[in-house]
This record gives C-alpha cells, sequence and structure tokens, in this order.
C-alpha cells in the first residue's frame, strides 16, 4: 500500500443521521468501507454521525479529508455530486439536517484553529427523504456502490491503494 508522501493522513468522515432516513447515508458510506476495506494506517475512516464540533480534534494534524454527506442539490434523489475545496462551505449554505450547521461550524473552526487539511473533498447525494425513518429510499440506496467508488478513486489519486478485507 504506497503512499504518494504529500498525503501524511487522511480522514474519511461519514456524517449523518441513521433515523432520518437518507441522510444517514453517509454513516452507511463509512461503515461499509470499514467492512470491506483494509487501509494503511494513516487512513481512518470514520462513522461522525452527528457529532459536529466534537469532531474538531479529529482533524488536527490530517492533510487530506473525505466527507460523506447527504447534500441539497435541487437535483433529483440519488444524483451525486462531488466538490472540493473552496466549494465545500458554499454547498454547507443549504442545510439538509441539523447536523450540517455542525459540519460548517467545523470546517470553520478547524481553519481558525489553522488545522485546515489541504485537501478537502465532499462526496454528496441528493437525499430524497430526511424525515424520521430508519432505512435509505431506493434512489439513494440503489447509488450506494457509486458512492464507495467516489471515495475510493479519490483515495486512489492521492495514491492510496486498498485490499479489499
Amino acid at each position: 500500500m504506497n503512499v504518494s508522501p504529500e498525503v501524511s493522513a487522511v480522514l474519511v468522515l461519514g456524517i449523518g443521521n441513521l433515523v432520518m432516513s437518507d441522510d444517514g447515508v453517509g454513516v452507511l458510506v463509512a461503515q461499509r468501507l470499514q467492512r470491506e476495506y483494509r487501509f494503511p494506517d494513516n487512513v481512518e475512516v470514520m462513522d461522525g454521525g452527528t457529532l459536529g464540533l466534537d469532531l474538531l480534534p479529529k482533524l488536527e494534524n490530517i492533510s487530506h479529508l473525505i466527507l460523506i454527506d447527504a447534500v441539497e442539490t435541487g437535483q433529483k434523489p440519488g444524483s451525486c455530486i462531488r466538490l472540493s475545496g473552496e466549494e465545500l462551505p458554499i454547498a454547507l449554505e443549504t442545510k439538509v439536517s441539523p447536523h450540517q450547521m455542525g459540519l460548517k461550524d467545523l470546517l470553520a473552526v478547524s481553519e481558525l484553529m489553522g488545522h485546515t487539511p489541504r485537501e478537502m473533498v465532499l462526496i454528496g447525494i441528493q437525499p430524497g427523504s430526511i424525515e424520521m425513518e430508519i432505512g435509505l429510499t431506493k434512489e439513494v440506496e440503489c447509488e450506494l456502490d457509486r458512492l464507495v467508488a467516489a471515495v475510493l478513486s479519490e483515495l486512489e489519486g492521492w495514491g492510496i491503494r486498498l485490499v479489499a478485507a
């Protein structure tokens, strides 16, 4: 598992609430990655749930960050997006659920403390429902493989080679 030298530490962070239907998609993708792949020591895959600012210590010394979340894009449910760098705070202006305020604050406070990752990517999907219900809508569930593949592609683009578990 070779890693390019400029990638010192990577955090793959699934965000969301499992009891709010499609809002839990980020958590489900992170859990799937943890089950199905082995990662090098400098890569952590984490279920961030709705922790918001409690995740701040996790961003210290991180060079690369991948966020996985449900994102309001105005597109049809199940539409996947990739945003990076300065696009992230703009995307978080439109909140899908309460945890996104915490995510926006997390990134802002991290920047103020000088802990902004050099590279940040958001792998997102337009939710079909964020009602209090367990389980994804069909439109979002059908895209889980695509979301996992998008995360793996980002990691590979950073020189991180993974092995199936």
